[in-house]
């Protein structure tokens, strides 16, 4: 993402000093004159800034590189309803802008110790790659975290003052009760429902122009992002709680088979009780992740750190694929012999200690020749 950011800076500034114009002209020439060179000027780098910008099919993603610089018009796989939102709501764009960032990183840290990590690459503006071109799992659980994270950004924001269309949830005021006994609402309530409101149109524009069974699976899994956030609020006196999707649900996704583009999805395995609107669902099967394969999007896991000691998924068996793997001793700095002092400090010593750190093998030549 850092590699990302870097290239669409350099972007918006070309566009800015493209813009401006680079030599004053001399008091004999017209206005006219001087407007033509400046549009014809700004016309080329544009041209040319959307000749150099690749197709990118996965839409409103890259709002999320380009933060507060957006540029509607030069984003590119949005639709047109996106793209008009984009434009009469900038700073709302701004808000999912860093709520990108931020579902970014809880998918990362939730799915740390799993062969698939949620990774994103840099300099690829597709920002998960080719992973998600497959209808699997991980792409069920993706489109549910990044529209829960959108929900989660937009009613902070707008909790906070930060956005013009919306203020605190107009019905929680007066007085109310709950298993503790009677009270009186105060402060300012997160307005959830606007956030539901405008992500869902924002998110779901580009799936509802066409009907197919990866748009269905897509719109699905938006939704469970959506009313995950919902279920999950808390009624707190003072901070709110922040909002997550358990991991676990990529674990109980079902795979279903598409029965039309009107009555939604069938469970492929009979054995398995039909999908709620709480499950995740998916039609393809996952790639196991072990062998880099640019095809599937898969990184593979060499170099992985990994749990030499743990029978889970971090563990070094099945996170490297019983390939084995390699020990590193490092030293590291640890706090330690720390003391209370009065009055009011806890100091400790730095003590230095030994640790292994185990990684995965890479795989054998061979072995990575069979599989690519």
């Amino acid at each position: 993402m850092l590699g990302l950011n870097r290239i669409l800076s350099l972007r918006a500034s070309r566009i800015r000093s493209c813009g401006s114009p680079v030599a004053k002209l001399s008091p004999r020439s017209s206005s006219c004159q001087n407007s033509g060179a400046s549009s014809r000027i700004y016309c080329a780098c544009l041209l040319l800034l959307l000749l150099v910008t690749p197709r990118v099919d996965s839409s409103w993603w890259y709002i999320g590189a380009l933060g507060a610089r957006v540029i509607c018009d030069n984003i590119p796989g949005l639709v047109n309803k996106q793209r008009h939102l984009c434009q009469r709501h900038p700073d709302i764009m701004q808000a999912i802008g860093e709520g990108t960032k931020e579902w970014i990183r809880e998918c990362q840290h939730q799915f740390r110790h799993h062969r698939w990590n949620c990774s994103t690459l840099d300099r690829d503006h597709t920002v998960f790659g080719r992973v998600l071109l497959r209808s699997s799992r991980e792409a069920a659980f993706v489109y549910a975290i990044s529209s829960a994270g959108v929900v989660y950004a937009l009613t902070r924001a707008c909790s906070q003052g930060e956005l013009k269309t919306c203020n605190c949830d107009p019905h929680k005021r007066g007085r109310d009760s709950d298993d503790r006994g009677d009270f009186d609402w105060g402060g300012c309530s997160d307005n959830i429902n606007y956030g539901i409101k405008f992500a869902k149109a924002f998110i779901d524009a580009k799936e509802r122009t066409v009907r197919d069974a990866r748009a269905l699976m897509n719109l699905h899994n938006n939704r469970c992002g959506r009313t995950a956030v919902k279920r999950f609020m808390k009624l707190e006196c003072k901070c709110h709680g922040r909002p997550g999707l358990p991991e676990e649900k990529i674990q109980r996704g079902h795979r279903g088979n598409n029965e039309s583009g009107r009555t939604g999805f069938a469970v492929a395995n009979k054995a398995f009780r039909k999908a709620t609107k709480n499950d995740l669902v998916y039609f393809e099967n996952s790639p196991d992740y072990c062998l880099q394969d640019k095809t599937a999007g898969s990184l593979g896991t060499a170099g992985r750190v990994c749990n030499k000691t743990s029978r889970g998924t971090d563990g070094c068996e099945v996170m490297c694929c019983g390939r084995g793997y390699d020990t590193t001793r490092v030293k590291q700095i640890t706090k330690c012999e720390c003391k209370f002092k009065w009055c009011c400090a806890v100091e400790c010593k730095d003590c230095e200690e030994a640790v292994d750190i185990h990684t995965c093998k890479a795989p054998k030549r061979a072995e990575w020749l069979e599989q690519t």
